[in-house]
Formats: structure tokens, C-alpha cells, sequence
């Protein structure tokens, strides 16, 4: 079923208020050590809710996306902003991107619906696309951690009969074949390694999602992968709501 942007993305920073208060309260706050910087990739923006951060933050900003109506959208937005180049991709390859050009890898609500063959295409494609000494920042699902055993989990085929059926409404619609540990090892196989994972929960209790901070593998000398479970993720977007409210 074909999404109705009316809203343009905003509906989703709800829970904080307005997209400028998640960026400003929980987004950039986690990344600022990386900002500013040469050239940003963003991988599948939508309609340019973060890139519209993003853009005054680097020199050159590429946002790719498998959607059309999103890559126009995005066009049109930043049209003033020739720094914004904006492709449409097959979803899981970057052929438009040069080898090791990228300073800061960025994805935003994205690859949380992300099914594990895609997820693993695109972090085969980064090990490739990031420069020595770059980073990068991805949001996505680690509702696998929930579903079954790591030797048990369920495959892909199933996810989208389960989400219709309604049985993983709870999960917002996070893809079970992706864990914060299977991503991790995703990294290691490809060149890069996660320097953080922040496991947050998601309108529930349940720790679904994971904020994983990465780099490339010859970077620097590899320390192991500092895990913080945070159980407080969603009282931080009603805190961050609040204060934008009084300051309104």
C-alpha cells in the first residue's frame, strides 16, 4: 500500500513534538562529536525531515532513496540547496557513490523496517563507500532480540504476513530478522565496526530499536563495541516534548 505523505514524516516525531525537537533533543545531540563535516550520505530520507538538519552541517550532502515520489520531493525542497544531491537507487546499492568519499553515514527510521538481505546489501555497499577515519550513524530494528533465539529467528518471508496479521503491531512494524548483535557482525564482515550500540525502546518497553555508531575497521584500534540499554528512550522524547512546548 502506497504511503500518504501529507505530512511529509512529521507524524512520526509526534512523541517528541515536532521534528526540530527530536533533532535538537535526541537526534543531534548523539552525533555532534561528528558534525560538521566534508560530505554526509543519508540513506532514504523520505521527504527531508533530517536532511533538512543534515545540509548545514557538511560541505556536500548525497540523499539516496528506492522511492521516486520521495527522491522528487526531496528535489524540490532543497532545490535552493545545490550542496543537496539527490538519487534514486534500487534500494540496496550506491553505484552513484565513489569509493571511500563518504565522511558520515546517516539513517533515520528507516532500516528499523528493513528486512536482513537489504540491511546487509547497504553495510556491504558502506564498507566500501566510507572514508578511512568516517562514520556512521543507523537506526534500526532489534525487535529479532525479541521474536526468538539468535539460532531460531524468524526468517523474512514471514515478517510481512505477521504485520498483517496484526501480531507485530506492538513492534510498530520493526523487521524481526534484525538484532543489534546480527548487525554488529554485519559491520565486522564488511570492513566496519561498531563503536556503540544504544538499544532504546519505542513507544512500549520492549528495547526494539538500536542506534548503532560505526566506523571503518582500519580506522583505529578496535575496542569492543561499548552496548547501553536504555529502557528511558521514550520518557526522553516526552521530557524533550514538554520543554518545547514551554518554550513555544
Amino acid at each position: 500500500m502506497k504511503y500518504d505523505w501529507k505530512q511529509a514524516g512529521e507524524e512520526w516525531s509526534e512523541p517528541w513534538g515536532t521534528s526540530d525537537a527530536q533533532w535538537n533533543g535526541t537526534i543531534f545531540p548523539r552525533i555532534r562529536d561528528w558534525l560538521p563535516t566534508g560530505t554526509i550520505l543519508e540513506i532514504a530520507p523520505g521527504f527531508g525531515r533530517w536532511t533538512h538538519f543534515l545540509k548545514d552541517y557538511c560541505d556536500e550532502l548525497w540523499a539516496v532513496d528506492k522511492s521516486s515520489e520521495c527522491i522528487e520531493a526531496c528535489r524540490q525542497r532543497f532545490a535552493s540547496a545545490p550542496h543537496v544531491r539527490c538519487y534514486l537507487n534500487d534500494g540496496r546499492s550506491l553505484s552513484m557513490i565513489r569509493d571511500s568519499s563518504i565522511d558520515f553515514i546517516f539513517s533515520f527510521d528507516s532500516f528499523v523496517h528493513t528486512n536482513r538481505d537489504v540491511v546487509e546489501a547497504y553495510v556491504r555497499e558502506l564498507g566500501t563507500k566510507l572514508k578511512v577515519g568516517g562514520k556512521g550513524f543507523i537506526h534500526h530494528s532489534n525487535f529479532g532480540e525479541y521474536v526468538s533465539s539468535p539460532r531460531e529467528r524468524l526468517p523474512d518471508a514471514l515478517t510481512k504476513p505477521l504485520i498483517k496479521l496484526q501480531i507485530l503491531d506492538w513492534a510498530h512494524h520493526r523487521n524481526p530478522g534484525m538484532t543489534a548483535e546480527l548487525f554488529r557482525v554485519l559491520c565486522e564482515q564488511n570492513g566496519l565496526h561498531c563503536i556503540t550500540q544504544e538499544l532504546v525502546n519505542w513507544r512500549g518497553r520492549r528495547l526494539i530499536d538500536c542506534l548503532s555508531l560505526f566506523v571503518r575497521s582500519d580506522s583505529a584500534e578496535e575496542n569492543a563495541t561499548k552496548i547501553i540499554r536504555n529502557p528511558n528512550f521514550m520518557r526522553e522524547a516526552a521530557r524533550i516534548r514538554r520543554e518545547s512546548r514551554r518554550q513555544r
